[in-house]
């Protein structure tokens, strides 16, 4: 089969295909691997003789998912079983003390957000049960982010079926509230789990059609503004990864909008949506296209805002770290890598490209940065 042909069939240019065939652009992408296993018709175990070169994310399930799962298990109704009454004021506070714990704590996050998940959950449904008339709404508002921080933790450490069921329990929330800002929130969540899962197709379709019913007025808040934009944005992701590259540009630019509306670098609904993170999508969408160098060059006007959450501003450095090792060049993805172990040293070890790319440099290591390289490498637990 000719690079072209191969191309063609999942819908890259030959181009890519000549990169990817001569080593000049790392193969990481697994909706990529999965189309190329079926065109090629081949299992992924022949086409990479290991998952991704044999670099998983961190082997042992975390010590706090078997609990999570127990609790994800049960149905809702008896999740606040043994549970004394729980105010709608105190779970709100709670909810917000575990998201803050998340998003700012640079050390020993997973673990201490992983302790508290499954009795937050319990506890969400006992003040669900005990509310009072007319204050259900704020109830289920903090359910539905209680259920994000659910799939995004889960997410990171991989456990992306049980990410799923958190993000499926918060959208049948958000329908039961009938808030389209609501709605909008939860859909971005389980659009998240769909794409990382490879699912993208049902992602790109849930984005689409829940922009179309989520629209804000003139005069929403926000809030909705912000969980309508996000939505733009990962149903741009999930069209890219789809190979609908035009249908992504559009969505992407169609949350100008709601960047203007909303106006500066806010968190609503822990979207981390605004100008900054409208800016790191356009490096994302150009990494997707396999467009390194666009990308970098796109990556040279975003400004950081310290103030984003320390996981969005650290999956941004991965990506970028990625792209200087996809231009080869060693030196600044090192540099980025302490950057990495610096800024966050726990997300880095349960990030893939991350530990693909310390594999890599390890096999060509040089004396002006090998010391850097192979402290990052004992970090993640991969020996020199």
């Amino acid at each position: 089969m000719s690079q072209r042909a191969l191309g063609d069939f999942i819908g890259r240019s030959e181009n890519w295909v000549y990169k990817v065939e001569n080593g000049r652009m790392p193969l990481d992408r697994v909706t990529v691997l999965v189309a190329l296993c079926h065109t090629l018709r081949c299992s992924m175990e022949d086409l990479t003789g290991g998952y991704l070169s044999g670099i998983t994310t961190s082997g042992a399930e975390h010590e706090h998912v078997p609990s999570i799962r127990q609790t994800l298990s049960l149905p809702s109704s008896l999740l606040p079983l043994r549970i004394a009454e729980v105010s709608a004021t105190d779970f709100e506070a709670s909810v917000t003390d575990a998201w803050n714990v998340y998003e700012t704590q640079a050390e020993g996050r997973y673990r201490d957000v992983g302790d508290r998940l499954p009795n937050l959950l319990r506890q969400g449904h006992a003040a669900l049960r005990d509310v009072g008339t007319g204050e259900e709404g704020g109830v289920l508002r903090q359910l539905i982010s209680l259920y994000g921080l659910h799939q995004i933790w889960l997410r990171r450490v991989g456990e992306t079926t049980l990410a799923r069921i958190a993000a499926d329990r918060g959208l049948a929330l958000a329908e039961r509230a009938d808030d389209p800002a609501l709605l909008a929130a939860a859909a971005w969540n389980l659009s998240c789990v769909l794409t990382s899962a490879g699912d993208v197709a049902d992602s790109y379709e849930l984005a689409q059609q829940t922009i179309a019913q989520c629209k804000p007025s003139d005069n929403a808040s926000v809030e909705h503004w912000s969980a309508y934009g996000a939505l733009h944005l990962q149903g741009a992701v999930a069209a890219v990864r789809a190979t609908k590259g035009p249908r992504a540009w559009d969505l992407y630019h169609g949350a100008r909008q709601a960047v203007q509306r909303v106006g500066a670098d806010l968190n609503h609904w822990h979207t981390s949506f605004g100008p900054t993170n409208f800016a790191m999508h356009e490096v994302h969408l150009k990494a997707e296209e396999c467009d390194a160098s666009e990308a970098l060059r796109a990556a040279d006007h975003v400004q950081i805002n310290p103030e984003l959450p320390l996981e969005r501003r650290t999956r941004y450095l991965i990506e970028v770290m990625n792209l200087n090792r996809v231009q080869r060049d060693d030196y600044a993805t090192v540099h980025i890598l302490g950057k990495l172990m610096r800024q966050s040293p726990e997300e880095i070890v349960f990030s893939p490209l991350v530990r693909e790319a310390v594999a890599d440099l390890l096999k060509r290591e040089k004396p002006m940065w090998r010391d850097d390289l192979r402290a990052v490498a004992a970090h993640i637990g991969l020996a020199a």
